[in-house]
């Protein structure tokens, strides 16, 4: 059984910044991605930012410069680094995990809200 735990979300003003961890637990053989999408109210989930195996980086063009994720391989665990956080920021936020053989892994979800 794999479990992905994730923590950090929470309220914060414009222009904050909040961390969001997730650490994967059980069996996961051949992780090919980890990351972090999110679905605001009224939208479709989106890709925030994931790493590939071997180390390339993709982020969704609306946090590129603001947001850094970071990838522990030796404890299965992803970080996303969120500064200069906007209204828009705000969602759920997921942890994802993808393996070899089409595994696909998601948290429960995390809320970020970012509001004055």
């Amino acid at each position: 059984q794999v479990q992905l735990l994730e923590s950090g979300g929470g309220l914060v003003q414009p222009g904050g910044s909040l961390r969001l961890s997730c650490a994967a637990s059980g069996s996961i053989f051949s992780i090919s991605a980890m990351g972090w999408y999110r679905r605001a109210p009224g939208k479709q989930r989106e890709l925030v930012a994931r790493v590939i195996r071997g180390g390339s980086i993709n982020y969704a063009d609306s946090v590129k410069g603001r947001f850094t994720i970071s990838r522990d391989n030796a404890k299965n665990s992803v970080n996303l680094q969120m500064n200069s956080l906007k209204v828009d920021d705000t969602a759920v936020y997921y942890c994802n995990v993808k393996a070899v053989g089409g595994y696909d892994y998601w948290g429960q979800g995390t809320q970020v809200t970012v509001s004055s």
